[in-house]
């Protein structure tokens, strides 16, 4: 029986790939904390480790004994926040499943990175996984999940079977990220319009991740030690986007044209005011980050994982964005 472990088992992604390789005779533990969702995975045959992966160092380690694979989710993912909630979830959660995988050998570790590791306001089309790197990440999420790629990769130099995943802008049932935060923007304010919204997105459906995790446990020893990235394959202009998905939502889209250098000015005041006013709120409606992501284009070669991992995209963007429809209007 094949067994593995999956940290940030009660995220959408990871409560996902759960009750995929449950489904598919994996015998599947899954880490997290936050008990409701957990008990939400017992019901479902899943076991559930209640564990703070950053702060329970040797708890951790411990959890990964007995498995074959251990699928990394877990992480802090924002555009906002303090560096050391940060540094706390991403660089020592990382490092404490590292030693752990190592103490108790586990057959693979796969460890979900991000493509926000490339960003540094430019377009950047078709980039690889070889292509530099900014010298300067473009935010606390960025940087430390650099440094917790380099901590995956320092401990597949001393001997552990690791593969990296870049996914990039994941959506789908369950998504708590993007779409709602376009959401929300769009009921507040509108949607602001940078360079008449041209910028290609690559997305990812959440389902299209959960088979390259799959792959990614599965796939030869060529794939060890090496960085894949993840996404549809099917770049979308963000105003296509925004008109496609609110047709399915049946809500009214409401856009507004602003130039690069007012948003980048807009978003560089509402950080400053954010970190003086924390009564403000937990995150500013917008960042230089936001506005970044909408006016850059940025897109994915996918090459090396179709080629190493068997990597293909089944579901695509338009019944990604049906299925993401169905299942908002049943759940708002």
């Amino acid at each position: 029986m094949t067994r593995a472990l999956i940290t940030g088992a009660t995220g959408s992604l990871g409560r996902a790939t759960a009750l995929r390789l449950a489904e598919a005779g994996w015998t599947v533990t899954g880490v997290g904390r936050n008990a409701e969702a957990g008990s939400r995975l017992e019901a479902s045959g899943i076991a559930f480790r209640r564990i703070d992966i950053g702060t329970q160092p040797e708890v951790m380690a411990e959890a990964c004994a007995g498995h074959d694979y251990v699928i990394h989710c877990a992480a802090l993912s924002s555009p906002w926040g303090r560096y050391r909630d940060f540094e706390a979830a991403n660089v020592a959660g990382t490092a404490h499943v590292v030693a752990g995988c190592l103490r108790h050998g586990v057959r693979r570790l796969v460890h979900v990175s991000t493509p926000s590791v490339y960003f540094d306001y430019r377009d950047r089309l078709n980039v690889q996984e070889t292509a530099p790197l900014p010298r300067r990440p473009v935010n606390a999420y960025a940087a430390t999940k650099l440094i917790a790629e380099r901590i995956v990769l320092e401990a597949a130099g001393r001997g552990l079977d690791a593969v990296i995943l870049r996914p990039r802008a994941i959506f789908g049932p369950e998504d708590g990220s993007l779409f709602p935060r376009l959401l929300r923007v769009n009921e507040r304010r509108g949607i602001p319009l940078i360079g008449g919204g041209r910028a290609l997105l690559d997305l990812t459906y959440s389902d299209n991740v959960v088979d390259a995790l799959e792959a990614a446990c599965l796939a030869p020893d060529a794939a060890a030690g090496q960085i894949f990235n993840i996404s549809n394959g099917e770049p979308v202009r963000l105003t296509d986007l925004l008109r496609r998905l609110f047709a399915l939502l049946e809500l009214p889209l409401r856009t507004r044209e602003v130039p690069l250098r007012t948003a980048l000015a807009a978003g560089s005041l509402m950080e400053r005011a954010y970190r003086l006013l924390p009564a403000l709120g937990a995150e500013p409606p917008f960042t230089r980050y936001t506005v970044g992501l909408l006016a850059y284009s940025q897109t994915l070669d996918i090459s090396a994982a179709r080629r190493t991992l068997g990597y293909a995209p089944r579901v695509s963007v338009d019944e990604g964005l049906q299925r993401f429809a169905a299942w908002w209007r049943a759940n708002r």
